[in-house]
């Protein structure tokens, strides 16, 4: 199972960062482009952006969140079932 704490130390490798920042563009064209995204949609970006999985990928959209570039929203219960299930929106214009 998918866990962010223990994915996210490949993120802060040389080559995490390289595809972070890769993926980092390709999450703010789906953004640019439909206003929102869900997770599930994310990964498919998993073999053009050269991540190993799916996972490295929903960490660097988990990172996205933790730098306030991207905002997850809620279902009314707060509890999504499945991870591909999760929707992002962009938080704000970045300077």
């Amino acid at each position: 199972m998918y866990n962010y704490e223990e994915q996210k130390k490949y993120v802060f490798t040389d080559e995490g960062q390289r595809q972070f920042l890769h993926i980092r563009d390709k999450i703010h064209n789906l953004l640019e482009e439909a206003g929102a995204f869900q997770m599930g949609k994310a990964t498919v970006l998993a073999p053009t952006v050269g991540a190993a999985e799916s996972w490295d990928l929903m960490a660097c959209v988990d990172r996205l969140v933790e730098l306030g570039e991207i905002r997850e929203i809620m279902y009314s219960n707060n509890v999504q079932e499945w991870t591909q299930e999760r929707i992002f929106v962009k938080t704000h214009e970045i300077y």
